[in-house]
């Protein structure tokens, strides 16, 4: 008797619980079905405006991201002078760079520096990076940079490396055989 007493105790205290947490569920899906507007995410009330919207139909609504926010890595390949910075400095390894030397100048920099390294290759494995931002920090031409991109999710893993060079293979033989002739003398 007092078995089945406890045991139609607990039953009771788990149907009011549950009871209770439906209510507070329901209530809490009735406040936040309403919607209201994007608010950047700059802004001091972001967070107590954030009501409203179980959940966001991504794609079709974004929230807002910061505009100095770390994100996806880009090169601009006409102003890099293939310093290597940006290799030593990152922690993961994932900047890959073959560098080609010009016996003279190749060209300027939007800032002004001389080029004198051809780009053989400049590859930035997205799946490796950490997005620290080092890289960007060191780059004495500011050509690399962190983009507004966040979302590069993609099907197949080797899509995630980037490849910044456009040398093709027959231009980077030309070019090493340029140096090769010039070096041969000394």
């Amino acid at each position: 008797m007092l078995y089945l007493r406890n045991y139609t105790k607990i039953i009771c205290q788990s149907m009011m619980t549950l009871w209770e947490s439906l209510q507070l569920t329901w209530q809490h899906l009735l406040t936040r079905s309403q919607r209201h507007p994007a608010v950047a995410i700059m802004q001091e009330d972001y967070f107590s405006q954030q009501q409203g919207g179980v959940t966001l139909q991504y794609p079709h609504q974004q929230l807002p991201v910061p505009e100095r926010g770390r994100y996806k890595l880009h090169n601009e390949i006409d102003n890099c002078i293939v310093c290597d910075k940006c290799v030593q400095a990152c922690p993961v390894d994932c900047i890959t760079i073959a560098p080609i030397r010009s016996p003279t100048p190749i060209g300027t920099t939007s800032n002004g520096m001389t080029k004198r390294i051809y780009a053989a290759q400049f590859d930035i494995d997205m799946a490796k990076c950490c997005f620290c931002g080092l890289c960007t920090t060191v780059c004495p031409t500011g050509c690399l940079t962190m983009t507004s991109e966040y979302d590069f999710s993609v099907f197949d893993f080797l899509e995630h490396k980037i490849s910044f060079a456009k040398m093709t293979p027959q231009e980077i033989a030309e070019k090493k055989q340029t140096w090769a002739r010039y070096i041969a003398p000394k």
